[in-house]
């Protein structure tokens, strides 16, 4: 983040420099009209106004010139931030599991914010703010009593403006996390709509997010009543002051302390002295959403970057020796505080290229845990997971990733043709890569048969495939280019027996060319091609060993 905006730095510096030359030229409207008051009308000169006019049409050239570019190099910028952080976002926010890690935060959506507002009027007029003084300097040239009365004028707009920071600061904070709760209820509700709609929960839940919604709303209508007051009476005390200095104005002429030109001059200097404040205020909401926004992006950034890789050299692909060493994993709590209660303990075991291992355990026994700790998503709180001796932030994501395979217990398809989904989104994945692994999968002649084979569609809301058949194109996906290391949870638990065949034939060839292939099962036919069994209870190593060796002693204690 630092970085990003160290790169625009001088952007925006060109971009208020700028903001100064237009500023300066707007004073080409009033100068012109007090030039045509006191100099052509009284001197009837034909010349002098066409030349006046044609120095005015020269500046006026400048000025769109010069805001053009201004707008441009502000639109720039918002690509270039876009641009630079949207990949480190996305994957920060991917590899912390959508914010389970980090809950409230939605940092897409938050640098869309940022994006938008920095080619918008609201961010424009921050750089307008600091010339409106240069305006009523000018008035002051003009005569001093005008000069002091803008500024009279100035101070209490800037007084508004405090004002409304003041009233909605708070309150717009409140309102924006009321809104980031009722857009979560609605997503995970979508999520969930055939469940909904089958067990009858509609009308339940659309009740229940009506009332977050209410309170969203409620929140956010009371900030915006604060702020469309405080804008209207800052707009009409502007009309107000226009007309208090034309006054003042028509007084020191009858007293012959001042031209009839100047008084209109005057007005309008006043005027557009005043307009960027009351824009300010005008665009207050948007400018404290998008502050709000930066400062979550910040913060999500900051408690959430990752770590720099320990590695010095570039590790070679790996062989799939796998250490599990006395590992232990607490259950992380909301907020990203960590509890006492480990979920995985003290769990050591050690796995050669070509073995096969069945974890059985009842439920909660910590299986699911164990998946996520041996494939990287989860680091080990005490102990070290090793893959032919490197832990993952020796190896780093991007290296290791393509070496492991993983098929959770909650699996999604992505958004996108099933060979996509199968070649990870891969776009220089092989053809006979992709075809080989729906073979593997036992899903090949089921992918043949639709209609776009490879190419159908799918998508978690309207997709063709049934959950078995998602399951196994998941399957497919876990074991693209045959990884080193290949974990699957509760890999069975939407197949028929034809399915269950098809996977215990798919473990034995994947052994067979030197993986090693971890399963988390619950039914027994998910270990049939394993060789080694680790039995957990309550996130403990009750047994580890030969699958026979290890099924007859639990056997025996059963």
């Amino acid at each position: 983040m630092t970085e990003a905006v160290k790169g625009v730095r001088k952007g925006f510096i060109a971009a208020a420099a700028l903001s100064g030359i237009v500023s300066i030229l707007m004073l080409t409207g009033p100068l012109f009209m007090l030039q045509v008051y006191d100099r052509v009308l009284s001197s009837q000169s034909i010349p002098t106004l066409v030349t006046l006019l044609a120095f005015v049409i020269a500046l006026y050239g400048m000025m769109a010139l010069f805001d053009f570019l201004r707008a441009r190099i502000l639109s720039r910028i918002s690509h270039w931030i876009d641009d630079r952080l949207a990949r480190p976002v996305f994957e920060n926010w991917i590899e912390r599991q959508g914010g389970a890690q980090a809950p409230g935060y939605k940092p897409v959506t938050d640098l869309a914010n940022i994006r938008g507002l920095l080619g918008s009027p609201a961010f424009i007029v921050l750089f307008d703010l600091p010339w409106f003084p240069v305006y009523l300097v000018v008035v002051f040239l003009l005569h001093f009593d005008l000069g002091l009365l803008a500024t009279a004028g100035a101070v209490v707009v800037t007084i508004i403006a405090v004002a409304n920071e003041w009233l909605t600061g708070r309150g717009t904070q409140r309102a924006s996390v009321m809104e980031m709760a009722e857009n979560r209820f609605s997503d995970e509700t979508f999520r969930n709509a055939d469940s909904i709609v089958a067990m009858g929960m509609v009308g339940s839940t659309g009740r229940y997010w009506r009332g977050l919604r209410a309170e969203a709303l409620g929140a956010m209508q009371e900030v915006s009543e604060k702020a469309e007051f405080l804008t209207a009476l800052s707009k009409a005390f502007r009309m107000f002051l226009q007309s208090a200095i034309l006054a003042l104005g028509a007084y020191l002429v009858i007293k012959q302390e001042l031209s009839g030109g100047a008084i209109v001059a005057s007005s309008i200097l006043s005027g557009r002295a005043l307009a960027p404040i009351d824009q300010f205020i005008g665009g207050w909401k948007q400018l404290k959403r998008s502050r709000l926004a930066y400062s979550r992006l910040k913060d999500f950034m900051a408690r959430n970057a990752a770590q720099p890789s320990k590695a010095v050299v570039e590790l070679p692909p790996p062989v799939g020796n796998i250490l599990f060493d006395n590992v232990t994993k607490f259950a992380p709590a909301l907020g990203g505080r960590r509890e006492n209660r480990p979920i995985v303990a003290g769990v050591s075991f050690a796995l050669k290229p070509g073995d096969g291992l069945g974890v059985i355990g009842a439920s909660a026994s910590g299986k699911s845990s164990l998946a996520r700790l041996l494939v990287g998503v989860w680091m080990p709180d005490q102990g070290a997971v090793r893959i032919d001796g490197a832990t993952f932030d020796q190896w780093g994501g991007e290296r290791i990733g393509p070496h492991i395979g993983y098929l959770p217990q909650s699996f999604d398809l992505i958004s996108g043709s099933i060979a996509q989904n199968i070649s990870r989104f891969d776009q220089n994945a092989r053809h006979d890569d992709i075809v080989e692994a729906a073979k593997l999968a036992g899903v090949h002649e089921m992918i043949l048969s639709l209609p776009d084979g490879y190419a159908t569609a799918v998508d978690n809301g309207i997709t063709p495939l049934t959950g078995g058949q998602r399951q196994r194109v998941a399957l497919a996906r876990a074991i693209f280019r045959k990884p080193r290391l290949i974990v699957l949870d509760e890999p069975n638990s939407n197949l028929d027996a034809d399915g269950d065949a098809a996977l215990s034939e798919a473990i034995l060839k994947l052994r067979e060319a030197g993986c090693v292939v971890v399963v988390m099962a619950h039914r027994p036919s998910a270990i049939a091609a394993v060789d080694k069994i680790l039995m957990l209870k309550e996130g403990r190593c009750l047994e580890f060993g030969e699958k026979a060796e290890v099924l007859r002693k639990v056997t025996r204690v059963a």
